[in-house]
Formats: C-alpha cells, structure tokens, sequence
C-alpha cells in the first residue's frame, strides 16, 4: 500500500503526496515513514469518466476498413479448415487413450507372468533341494563297493591329457596307452 508509481515506500523526501484515480474513487497516498493510511474520496456521479469506444482513425481507408472486416468473418474453407483439424485432433486423442489403456493392460499382464513365475521358480527350486536331500551319497557308496564290488582307481589307472574343445569329452573308442 506504501507504493505508487514505482519508487519504494519510504524514500520520499520530505513526505510527498500523490492521487490515484480509479473508476469512481479517488485515493491519496501519502509516502514517507510515519504516516500509513489510505484517504478515499467518493466522487460525485456526474464527475465519473466514461468509457471511450474505439473509433476509426480518420486516415484509415474504405479499402483498409473493407479487408479488417473480412479479416474478422469466417468464409467456409476457415470452417472447413476447423472442422478437419478438430477430427484430426479427435481422432489422435482417441488413439492415444486406446494406446495407453492397452500400454495398462499389457503392463498388469507382464506383472501377473511375473509374478507366476517368481512362484513357479521358488516350487522348482524346493523341489529340487528336496530331490538332493532324499538321495543319500553314503548309501550308494556302501552299495557300488560292497554289492557291485567297485573300488577306486588307482595312480597308474588315471590317464590324463590336454582337449583343446569344451568340458565335454565323448570316446567314441580306447583311449591309446603312453
């Protein structure tokens, strides 16, 4: 409220005095730094400024005043113009709401396989511990060398040699001796 025109509150000399008017109020403000009130004075009705229509400048042409008036008319091939961009913009607005829509769904169908298959992997995975725990190692040993009669090899039996392929080895006949 301190500020007219565009000069901060308080840096006045002296305490100067300035009027605003506002349609029918006119309003004193005083600045400086001791005095902060607002003083309105209503006018009186027939002091009230009125409002001014626009008039045509003299100098403007009939020619001039002719194209600014078909400037402002609307002729079919505006309407037309119109009617073609707001299907347009329909049409890509409609397709964008098919897209995301569709974009939700498969979003839900990939969280709902996600999750099938989170579970899916946790029962193999049980499954397969259970499968490692029923098979007891001392037993099939006790078997292969009591029963079946096999022991282990020994230093001279164990042949060894350098495959340039994979892990994998298969003999399709003897190994060859040293």
């Amino acid at each position: 409220m301190g500020r007219t025109s565009g000069r901060p509150a308080g840096r006045t000399t002296g305490g100067q005095q300035r009027t605003s008017s506002r349609r029918y109020q006119t309003r004193t403000y005083i600045d400086g730094n001791t005095v902060r009130t607002v003083e309105t004075e209503v006018r009186p009705r027939q002091q009230q400024p009125r409002k001014v229509q626009k008039a045509v400048r003299p100098g403007t042409s009939k020619r001039t005043r002719r194209n600014r008036e078909k400037a402002l008319k609307m002729d079919l091939g505006y309407v037309a113009f119109l009617a073609v961009a707001a299907s347009v913009s329909l049409f890509v607005c409609v397709n964008f709401l098919q897209l995301q829509a569709e974009s939700t769904s498969h979003r839900k169908s990939v969280a709902s396989l996600t999750s099938e298959y989170s579970e899916l992997k946790l029962a193999n995975d049980t499954e397969y511990e259970r499968a490692l725990a029923s098979v007891d190692l001392e037993y099939i040993k006790d078997v292969a060398m009591n029963k079946l009669g096999m022991v282990y090899a020994t230093q001279g039996q164990i042949i060894t040699y350098d495959s340039q392929a994979s892990d994998y080895v298969r003999q399709y006949e003897d190994v060859p001796t040293k």
